[in-house]
């Protein structure tokens, strides 16, 4: 549906718009599970989440930075929208392949992509019936004209979103019924992900409290989502739906709704994104200060849980920093960014995509940095797939020299080195330091140059990626989740 006289485009975008108060709604976390799940449903989608998403091994992460990018399309910044719409395109142009049954799938396919923005749509809708709230015509019709205007600003200029509202849910009707399978991209999130689920940082020093609630939740969490998912793919698919399930979903929503009325600073979404992400290595006053304070209150509350719970009690990992890992732990926390037990060519672009995201790259610096890592798989292929089944095993990692610091792993530090030094001075400061690792400046010792100078940079990130050892700043950046 094209803007009219009393929609102008710009009204679509910013602090206006009906999806930028949706982005705040407690709720609208069970509708982006729920989409997510939709999305995994459809065989293409979901054997390009299962290549190359990072959602198994690192969940914070990737909901870190979708939350990120659906900020920036739809904020009131049009230069950033271009922007963060002209990365996606990069992004998703670099993924392609085929399913397990060797069908083709390529995530720059407009189709696709309209399923994706299809489901943000209709689950929003879902949301607000299943919670008691059901939108009125005309908020539905405008946030649809935003979703519409977002896929847009992808470059879907042909329209594979339905022009009317009217038309959209015969065509989601239709996909539904005829294109969705139970693949197995929709198992991992419904089945094993919260069973998983590792601890955000702010509660990495209390594994018992983490694996209770997350043992209660999950499940939870699941039920909720089978019971919402439409009907005929729910049968056709066999998905089991738990008895009292359709109650427990409607209380879930309602639940989630009644959040909305708490202080406006508690449920803003960047304020709770940030919070799970809090690092402990960060050291700037004001999130230390908050960090103390709050794992202060959560060390209470573990202290009570673990008097009245039978849950096991294991002590919080020491401070390492510095100290080595074994081949296992780092081919699991590391190399093995998308979860699937092995090491290809999609984790390390996971690791190149993940670095583009946090320093904000151009294309032809974006560019450079995949290829610096296009260049270390070759080397790695290699040297160690010694079956020829082209990707790394873990044993076949373990069994090679710890150190693999080859002449295409230097190219990326010299490459990484480059473009985190955005003013080109050939050093890098506080700010650029801050920006790669959102940690303050740890460069301040009297032994050492408070400047970190390109050998400093590359001998510390060889140091973390071929010998295997903890580091405070490179752990966050590619080991956490």
């Amino acid at each position: 549906m094209p803007p009219t006289a009393d929609t102008p485009p710009g009204s679509l975008f910013g602090p206006d718009s009906q999806f930028h108060r949706f982005f705040n709604d407690p709720r609208w976390a069970l509708a982006v599970v729920r989409a997510t799940v939709l999305e995994a449903a459809h065989p293409r989608i979901g054997a390009a989440l299962t290549d190359n998403s990072t959602f198994v091994a690192h969940p914070w992460r990737r909901l870190r930075n979708t939350l990120f990018s659906l900020q920036r399309m739809f904020g009131a910044d049009e230069d950033e929208r271009q922007r963060e719409a002209a990365r996606l395109n990069r992004l998703h142009a670099r993924m392609s392949g085929t399913d397990a049954r060797n069908r083709p799938y390529d995530a720059m396919d407009p189709e696709l992509r309209a399923w994706v923005v299809a489901t943000l749509f209709e689950s929003s809708v879902t949301m607000c019936r299943l919670s008691g709230q059901p939108l009125d015509p005309a908020t539905m019709e405008r946030l649809y004209a935003e979703f519409q205007a977002f896929l847009a600003a992808l470059g879907d200029s042909e329209g594979h979103l339905p022009p009317t509202l009217q038309e959209f849910w015969p065509y989601y009707d239709r996909v539904v019924e005829e294109e969705l399978e139970n693949t197995e991209a929709l198992r991992v999130i419904l089945y094993q992900l919260f069973d998983h689920l590792p601890a955000p940082a702010l509660l990495d020093g209390l594994p018992t409290v983490w694996a209770a609630g997350r043992a209660l939740a999950g499940p939870v969490i699941g039920a909720v989502t089978v019971a919402s998912l439409p009907e005929p793919f729910r049968r056709r698919a066999g998905l089991p739906e738990v008895p009292g399930a359709r109650t427990l979903m409607h209380s879930a929503y309602l639940a989630a709704g009644l959040a909305r009325f708490l202080p406006d600073h508690w449920i803003r979404t960047e304020n709770l994104i940030g919070l799970l992400h809090l690092s402990s290595a960060d050291t700037e006053a004001a999130r230390t200060a908050a960090l103390t304070a709050l794992r202060g209150r959560m060390d209470q509350a573990g202290a009570l849980f673990r008097l009245v719970t039978p849950f096991p009690v294991h002590d919080a990992p020491a401070e390492d920093t510095g100290t080595r890992r074994s081949a296992d732990a780092f081919f699991t926390e590391v190399l093995d960014q998308t979860g699937n037990g092995y090491l290809d060519w999609p984790d390390l672009a996971a690791m190149a995509r993940e670095l583009s995201t946090r320093l904000d790259l151009a294309e032809p610096e974006e560019t450079r940095l995949y290829q610096a890592y296009a260049a270390w798989w070759r080397e790695l292929q290699a040297a160690l797939d010694t079956d020829g089944d082209g990707r790394i095993s873990k044993e076949e990692y373990a069994a090679a020299t710890p150190s693999l610091a080859g002449p295409a792993l230097i190219r990326v530090a010299e490459v990484l080195f480059d473009v985190t030094d955005a003013d080109g001075n050939g050093f890098i400061d506080e700010a650029e330091y801050r920006t790669l690792f959102r940690t303050a400046f740890r460069r301040t010792m009297p032994e050492a140059d408070p400047r970190y100078t390109r050998t400093a940079f590359v001998k510390d990130f060889l140091t973390f990626m071929s010998g295997r050892r903890r580091s405070t700043p490179y752990d966050p950046l590619l080991a956490d989740a």
